[in-house]
């Protein structure tokens, strides 16, 4: 089990959050919006050219955009 970022996870592929690594306004937004750590996700669809990416955690989605994924941290 590996800790990358989840922006590198591809479609379908789930994992669990496991930090962050972002400024406390921003981790308070993500949080508001369900993403903590210890939720599991999963990949849903990947913009092309690094857009946003949807994903789905509990049950419903959400979307992210490509920077805001690469700074958190998940593991498989």
């Amino acid at each position: 089990m590996s800790v990358k970022p989840l922006s590198i996870l591809s479609e379908g592929e789930t994992a669990v959050i496991e930090q962050f690594k972002i400024e406390l306004g921003l981790q308070s937004r993500l949080v508001e919006m369900g993403l903590m750590a210890g939720a599991p996700i999963r990949i849903i669809k990947k913009a092309p050219f690094k857009g946003p990416i949807k994903l789905k955690i509990r049950n419903y989605e959400v979307s992210l955009r490509y920077w805001d994924a690469e700074k958190i941290l998940v593991q498989q």
